[in-house]
């Protein structure tokens, strides 16, 4: 029996050749599937162990990424869970008080539905049903250029990309989302974190509990055999935070 998989992360910038010199070139990772579309295009990097990043560009004169960049810089967009049944997944959202948002199945090889950030603690949250490999680039989609990685050891990326950390209000909302609705497996954390995984995928989610602080992401944990060029500031292209983990909290 299928279960749910964290598949990716993904990051919104304002152009994606600017975005995959940092996530190939610099990061090491490796290229793997993309696409345009008429709102967007966009790109997946792998890295050591498997964690996936995605970086998004806005195309066209308007539309949803257009909004979010404006409002926000680049930064975290969303995070994407493959399910086994879409249906089954978006009735157990609705069933918690989730509204579903973007339900789209015309097409029989990715089905997809979001929860809004308004509602998911501040970041989109992605379900899909997919049967394609997307691990091998189709021929008719051309990857961004890519840098050489710098420094790289054999074809081992030099990061290895362990997840994203966000901020709840409360163990009893962060649990409802990333254990009962996208059926996370818990564990607890130090200083009072929730850690969520799911068994066959690399990534996980880490929850900061905090009733004072707005929810929403934080930061992507990271862990390196190297120096890597990333401070714990927004990065100055993507947007979002990185910060390296101990070996130790992998």
């Amino acid at each position: 029996m299928r279960s749910v998989l964290f598949d990716h992360i993904a990051i919104a910038v304002p152009r994606l050749t600017d975005a995959a010199a940092v996530l190939a070139g610099e990061l090491g990772g490796r290229s793997t599937f993309g696409m345009t579309t008429d709102d967007y295009r966009f790109w997946h990097w792998r890295y050591e162990g498997g964690g996936d990043l995605e970086a998004l560009e806005p195309a066209g004169a308007d539309g949803f990424l257009h909004r979010f960049i404006a409002r926000r810089g680049p930064g975290i967009h969303h995070v994407t869970f493959r399910v086994p049944s879409l249906a089954e997944a978006c009735d157990r959202a609705r069933t918690h008080g989730y509204s579903i948002v973007g339900y789209d199945d015309s097409d029989p090889e990715w089905s997809e539905a979001f929860l809004h950030p308004k509602q998911a603690q501040g970041i989109v949250v992605q379900f899909a049903e997919t049967n394609t490999d997307r691990a091998v680039v189709p021929p008719s989609h051309e990857a961004p250029s890519r840098p050489k990685p710098a420094d790289a050891r054999g074809s081992a990326s030099p990061i290895k990309v362990l997840g994203l950390r966000l901020s709840a209000r409360s163990r009893e909302r962060a649990h409802t989302q990333w254990g009962t609705v996208v059926q996370g497996e818990r564990a607890d954390g130090g200083a009072g974190t929730l850690v969520y995984r799911w068994p066959g995928s690399f990534l996980r989610i880490v929850v900061e509990i905090d009733p004072t602080r707005d929810e929403g992401p934080l930061y992507i944990e990271y862990s390196s055999w190297r120096a890597v060029p990333l401070s714990d500031d927004p990065h100055p292209v993507l947007g979002a935070v990185f910060k390296r983990q101990p070996a130790d909290q992998e």
